[in-house]
C-alpha cells in the first residue's frame, strides 16, 4: 500500500503561505503525508513522510479531514512549540485493533530532528493510544531530542515533548463533542532560537492548552465548532512568561454532496494576549505564524482571522 499526498499554493504558486512565511507541506511532490508500506492482520509497517503528534484522530478531524483549518491542530500552542508535525523519513507501526484498542509507535532518526550541531543522540519519537467505543480516547506522546555535540556553544540538551489527550462522546450518528488536553514542553532553549522578547538561552518553558470540538451531521448538512484557551506559558526568565496567554475559534458548516465530496465554509478567529503568537495553524498562513521560534518580529499580539470557503473531494 502507498500514499502521496501533495500542497499547492494555488494563491501564490510559490512554496510560501499567505504571510509569505515557508510552508513546508507545499511546493513539491509528496509534501504532505506519503509514504508506502505493508499491511496484514499483524497491523501495518509504513516508511516515508508522516505525521506525528499532529492531528488528533476522530476526536477532532475538523482541521485534517474536514475543512481547511482549525485551532486545535496547531504546531505550537503559541510561544512554546510542538515536538513536531509531519516529518521526514519516518517509520512506523500501526497495530490491529483489538476489542475497540489500537496503537501507533512512530520514529525519525537524528537527520531530522534539526538542531545544531547535532549528534548521533538526537532523534523523534511519538507513541498514540487509542480507543474506539461508548467513548473514543486518544492519547499522544512525542520528544524531538536535538541533543547538541559534547563541547557545542549550545546548551547541553534541546528537547521539545509533547502530550496531548483526547475523549469525545459520540452521543449519535455523525455526531460527537469532545474535549481536547494538550501540554507541550521545550527544555533548555539554546541561543539560535531564543524567541524575540520571550526566552533566554537555558531556560525550560511550558505551555497547556484546553480544546473543546463539536461536530454534528443533520442529513446532507454538517455543523462544527471549536473553542480553544492556552494557559500563560511558565518557566521564562523574568516576566516574559506573562501576557502570553490566549483563545480561538472556529464555525464552521459542510454541505455533503456526495460519499466523496462537500463544499465547506469556515471561520477562525484568535485572540491573543499582548505577548502571545498563537496562530490559527502551522503553515505559515497569517502574520502571527505559528512556528513558534521563528516569530516574524512584531507578531506578538496579533489577532490572525480567516474566512475561507472551499470544496473537498476524496479520491
Amino acid at each position: 500500500m502507498y500514499v502521496i499526498e501533495s500542497g499547492v499554493n494555488i494563491d501564490t504558486g510559490t512554496g510560501n503561505g499567505q504571510a509569505n512565511l515557508a510552508n513546508t507541506s507545499t511546493g513539491t511532490f509528496a509534501t504532505r503525508d506519503s509514504y508506502a508500506g505493508l499491511e496484514g492482520n499483524w497491523g501495518r509497517v509504513t516508511f516515508g513522510r508522516q505525521s506525528i503528534f499532529w492531528g488528533s484522530g476522530v476526536i477532532a478531524q475538523s482541521g485534517t479531514n474536514y475543512i481547511n483549518v482549525d485551532v486545535a491542530t496547531t504546531g505550537a500552542l503559541g510561544r512554546v512549540v510542538g515536538p513536531t508535525a509531519r516529518t521526514n523519513n519516518v517509520l512506523a507501526y500501526n497495530s490491529p485493533t483489538i476489542n475497540g484498542f489500537n496503537w501507533t509507535a512512530s520514529y525519525a532518526p537524528n537527520s531530522e530532528a534539526t538542531g545544531v550541531n547535532l549528534n548521533t543522540n538526537a532523534k523523534i519519537w511519538g507513541v498514540t493510544g487509542r480507543y474506539f467505543g461508548i467513548v473514543n480516547a486518544q492519547v499522544d506522546y512525542a520528544v524531538n531530542d536535538k541533543t547538541p555535540t559534547t563541547g557545542s556553544t549550545t546548551p547541553t540538551t534541546q528537547k521539545l515533548t509533547g502530550l496531548k489527550v483526547g475523549v469525545g462522546y459520540p452521543y449519535a450518528p455523525g455526531a460527537q463533542i469532545a474535549v481536547i488536553f494538550i501540554s507541550d514542553k521545550n527544555e533548555n532553549v539554546n541561543s539560535t532560537t531564543a524567541q524575540l522578547g520571550f526566552t533566554a538561552a537555558g531556560d525550560s518553558v511550558k505551555a497547556k492548552g484546553v480544546f473543546v470540538n463539536w461536530e454534528h451531521t443533520f442529513g446532507t448538512f454538517q455543523a462544527l465548532a471549536e473553542f480553544g484557551k492556552i494557559q500563560k506559558a511558565t518557566g521564562c526568565t523574568g516576566t516574559n512568561c506573562d501576557n502570553t496567554g490566549a483563545t480561538g475559534l472556529m464555525v464552521a458548516g459542510r454541505y455533503l454532496m456526495s460519499k466523496r465530496t462537500a463544499v465547506y465554509a469556515s471561520i477562525n478567529k484568535i485572540r491573543n494576549d499582548n505577548n502571545a503568537t498563537f496562530d490559527i495553524s502551522g503553515g505559515g498562513v497569517s502574520s502571527a505564524s505559528a512556528s513558534g521560534s521563528f516569530l516574524p518580529t512584531g507578531s506578538a499580539g496579533a489577532d490572525p482571522q480567516m474566512v475561507a470557503v472551499g470544496v473537498i473531494h476524496n479520491f
